[in-house]
């Protein structure tokens, strides 16, 4: 790109001028889905300064530079320490003894082109804060925070801190006296579909039956599509009471008109403002008022209390004596506990952790890569909602611990030597902590890690960091079948532009290698899956030390586990979903495993709902998403099949006769009277399918189904959930009409090998010679209500399905292609690439259905996410869930043999909510009288084993 010079700008590149005017979909669509646009253009405003560039600072801003705020300044006056590549991935040994900010700025700004990274080395003064709206200062004397603090305040700036000492962080947040939050939750807003409302004070909404509404007490609601009492439809925002599963009680409705049928009731999302206290009120007031206190972990509420205290004690320790307490120093833990004693009498505190506060003070000197990604994750998602108004915010104060991580009483008490700093090395940071030998056997460690996504990203960044295999005898296997696609850019920072199109395992492997040197990885391009059993042998496994999962699906999880649990290695395991993050540590006859999948995720649609009766956008997206695959995919499939392999047909008739008949219907059709012979034929195939679909599909249900049809019991059909449709009449100058006839011919062309076009006016030209033939309904046509029905109708039909079996065998072998080298081109749904009519098709077929059917329709972006089954994501929650996975890899390294050392987690970054919890433990079972741990999916194959004997 070039650069812009204007009056108003200094340097300002093409692609920034760009971005103030709209977002970048390509780049953010996957954070779009966690934070809307509304907020990304309150974002795009934001300018942010970020103090101190040691790891938790890097930490920060790259999370925040990636998720797209206008400008980042990062400030440091120190240079670069042996230290500080413990925990700083952007640092090199070549930068020791240069300004660490300085040092940073490069990489931080090839992280996002839309985002201006500057470096700053002076001090922080009053007239440099107020050029911003947020700042956030890291490893800070407390000195320092209280002024910047009270600055801040006063000005109307969002002020953050965030520190970490060793094992233990912290994280504080101000956003002034009036602070709006426009979506506490991000949420989407509740729906249901209504049964009845009654005439009463108050009146009592009930809700169809299909599934119990997600409504909670205190919230808005609005009406739409009433029958009868209409009244409510233009009432709006109503607050409700939630009476049962299935109602929920409003205002008065006893002067409404009677309720007749229909209507959808809407959650309103209604904004908050938040008031915070400044910094020196806080510090105080965390004390009396624990509610300003968030807990991260509920079986450690008085230690967050009791580290309040113990950081602040901190801050007077580094003041008298210029640095933190010796690594491991009995003295210095002494003095600590001595100094947060006297804090506690002022803040008549009487319940503090003496040990924890010794702990604190052995382990502070400590920098750990992990812990400055956890809460590094954390606080930038705090700048995330100062900027954009979206998710509630910090009220006011985050205390997090991982002391469980140190070597349990039967491993020995680590000594000053043992931690004290050795001469030139990158891991002093970590042997502050866990000593020289505990980085010895971290080196040697082989480890597998299955994906390189974003939590791969994150989790090499942190092996790296803590120099996981970086010595002889040690190894990272990273494997990951994909390649990197622009989408991936937003959360996946080993990866840039320059790297699109290449293989993520190798450019993963690179990346990390340049950030450690010393690094000893292996990629492969492989899926881990049965098929793969010969490279992913028993013996492979052997050899390893763990295995991480960062993986996207269920299924893939389950079966790593079992390969995990059938070879007796540990396993670290977490995903996200937006800004909710888990993890799980699965250890050997310790703790439970993953286990087998006891649930397919979301519920099946009944596909009588998605033929005939929709009333989601959901139904008609999948509707549409179904259409494609059928038209454009496996129709094509089979046709090739059926032209390579002498025995698909046979194949076909095996497989029952409802589906042979439908799967061989299209390959005959196909390859029979619908073969479009140019692109002309292609435009009069997509106009006639849009009559299909459209109108005479609707006019054939409404014959079957009349409007005024009631049931057995005299209640009107079409109400509750069933929607009354309305057949559509084709007009070339709607645009979504349009855009289906170019979507759909240009993909049907695709599959035959014929060019299409994007011409409109020559696709109308086209259209206006096509005669549509007339139709008809039957009466002899029957159309399932319910599954079941039509479970029962397939039954009926064996014998006429027979017949047309037989026919169709006998019209396919008599087939004559003029090209016998003639094989279709089946289309692979693709999502992210706006060039190939995927999307254009599925936006199209699914809001033309919803117009049948009187439903809201769906824009490209939500479309995308629904039928492109797209998993929401943000770096924040990525880089929090990798720091938690570490945690656990140290206590898995170190062979931590008490479960209650082990923590699984569940975080929702957009709500303050956090569950850390012990594992449950490996369940047992007694084979041959004797007791054994087991996880239920080896259950199968230790019995064999024992029966074998």
């Amino acid at each position: 790109y070039f650069i812009v010079k204007d009056s108003t700008d200094n340097d300002l590149s093409f692609l920034q001028k760009m971005a103030q005017a709209d977002i970048d979909e390509g780049l953010y669509s996957r954070q779009l889905y966690v934070i809307d646009h509304d907020a990304m253009r309150r974002m795009g405003k934001a300018d942010v300064l970020i103090a101190g560039m040691r790891g938790l600072g890097v930490e920060i801003a790259k999370n925040v530079i990636l998720a797209g705020v206008r400008s980042v300044t990062i400030q440091d006056e120190g240079v670069v320490q042996w230290r500080d590549l413990s925990s700083q991935f952007y640092l090199k040994e070549a930068d020791l003894g240069q300004n660490r900010a300085l040092c940073s700025e490069k990489q931080l700004s090839s992280l996002n082109v839309y985002v201006r990274v500057s470096a700053w080395t002076n001090k922080l003064d009053e007239d440099f804060l107020s050029k911003f709206q947020v700042v956030v200062l890291t490893n800070s004397p407390l000195e320092e925070q209280l002024h910047v603090g009270a600055f801040c305040h006063s000005n109307n700036i969002k002020f953050i801190v965030a520190d970490t000492r060793g094992l233990c962080g912290q994280l504080f947040c101000d956003f002034g006296e009036s602070f709006e939050v426009r979506d506490t939750n991000g949420e989407t807003p509740v729906s249901a579909m209504i049964a009845h409302i009654s005439k009463d004070n108050p009146g009592i909404v009930t809700c169809t039956d299909e599934e119990s509404h997600e409504f909670t007490d205190g919230m808005f609601v609005n009406f739409s599509e009433i029958q009868g009492m209409t009244e409510l439809n233009s009432y709006g925002p109503i607050e409700i009471k939630v009476r049962g599963s299935y109602s929920f009680s409003i205002c008065d409705t006893s002067n409404f008109s009677e309720y007749v049928k229909g209507g959808v009731v809407t959650e309103v999302k209604q904004s908050e403002i938040l008031s915070f206290k400044p910094l020196n009120v806080a510090l105080d007031e965390a004390i009396r008022d624990p509610g300003l206190v968030e807990m991260t972990d509920y079986g450690k509420t008085q230690r967050h209390l009791s580290l309040h205290l113990a950081f602040q004690a901190l801050h007077r320790f580094t003041q008298k004596y210029s640095r933190a307490p010796h690594p491991r120093s009995q003295a210095g833990a002494e003095e600590l506990v001595a100094i947060t004693k006297e804090l506690c009498k002022d803040a008549k505190f009487d319940e503090l952790d003496e040990d924890a506060v010794r702990q604190l003070s052995l382990v502070a000197s400590g920098d750990l890569a992990p812990v400055s990604a956890f809460i590094g994750g954390l606080a930038a998602q705090e700048v995330v909602k100062a900027c954009s108004g979206k998710f509630t915010p910090l009220r006011q104060w985050l205390y997090f611990d991982a002391l469980e991580c140190l070597p349990q009483e039967n491993d020995g008490v680590l000594s000053e030597d043992a931690c004290a700093p050795v001469s030139y090395n990158r891991y002093d940071g970590q042997i502050s902590v866990f000593g020289s030998a505990f980085q010895d056997k971290l080196k040697k460690q082989n480890y597998f890690l299955v994906g390189a996504g974003a939590i791969g990203c994150e989790l090499l960044k942190n092996f790296a960091l803590i120099g996981l295999g970086a010595g002889e005898g040690g190894n990272i296997t990273v494997t990951d079948m994909d390649s990197i696609e622009r989408s991936n850019l937003n959360r996946q920072f080993l990866f840039h532009s320059k790297d699109i199109g290449r293989l993520k395992s190798e450019v993963a492997a690179e990346s990390v290698k340049e950030m450690n040197p010393y690094m000893n990885i292996t990629a492969h391009q492989n899926r881990v899956c049965p098929e793969t059993e010969e490279v992913y042998t028993h013996s492979f496994y052997s050899n390893l030390d763990g295995v991480a999962a960062a993986l996207d699906n269920v299924d893939a999880r389950v079966y790593l586990d079992q390969c995990c649990v059938r070879n007796k290695k540990p396993m670290l395991e977490g995903g996200t979903l937006g800004s909710k993050g888990h993890t799980l540590v699965v250890v050997p006859h310790l703790t439970e495993s993953y286990g087998p999948s006891t649930s397919g995720g979301q519920k099946a649609i009944p596909i009588c709902t998605l033929k005939n009766f929709p009333h989601r956008i959901e139904h008609t997206l999948q509707w549409a998403r179904d259409q494609f695959e059928g038209l454009f995919k496996q129709t094509a499939e089979n046709v090739n099949n059926f032209l390579s392999d002498p025995t698909f047909v046979d194949r076909t008739v095996a497989r029952g006769d409802v589906e042979a008949v439908e799967i061989l219907e299209g390959v005959y059709r196909i390859l029979g009277e619908e073969w479009p012979q140019n692109w002309a034929d292609c435009v009069s195939w997509a106009r006639r399918q849009w009559e299909t679909l459209y109108n005479n599909q609707i006019k054939q249900l409404l014959h079957c189904f009349p409007r005024d049809q009631v049931t057995s019991s005299g209640l009107p059909f079409w109400m509750g959930a069933k929607r009354c449709p309305d057949p559509l009449t084709f007009d070339t100058n709607n645009t979504t009409h349009m855009d289906f006839i170019v979507a759909a011919a240009n993909l049907y062309g695709q599959i035959y090998g014929i060019t299409g076009s994007r011409n409109r006016a020559d696709i109308q030209s086209i259209l206006q010679g096509i005669k549509v033939p007339e139709f008809t309904p039957k009466s002899s046509v029957k159309i399932a209500v319910t599954d079941q029905e039509l479970k029962e109708e397939n039954e009926e039909r064996k014998e006429e399905d027979k017949v047309k079996l037989e026919m169709l065998k006998e019209k396919l072998s008599k087939l004559q292609l003029k090209d016998q080298s003639f094989r279709m081109h089946p289309q692979e749904f693709e999502k992210d690439d706006d060039s190939n009519f995927h999307m254009d098709y599925i936006v199209a077929t699914s809001n033309l259905r919803a117009e049948n059917y009187n439903i809201p329709t769906a824009d490209r972006h939500k479309s995308k996410l629904i039928a492109g089954r797209i998993i929401p994501a943000i770096a924040t929650t990525t880089a929090a869930i990798a720091g938690l996975m570490c945690l656990e890899l140290y206590k898995l390294v170190q062979g931590h043999q008490k479960i209650t050392s082990y923590r699984n987690a569940y975080i929702n970054l957009a709500t303050q909510y956090f569950v850390l919890s012990q594992p449950c433990v490996a369940p047992t079972y007694t084979v041959s009288d004797e007791a054994t741990h087991l996880s239920p999916s080896n259950m199968l194959f230790k019995i064999i084993s024992c029966a074998v004997k």
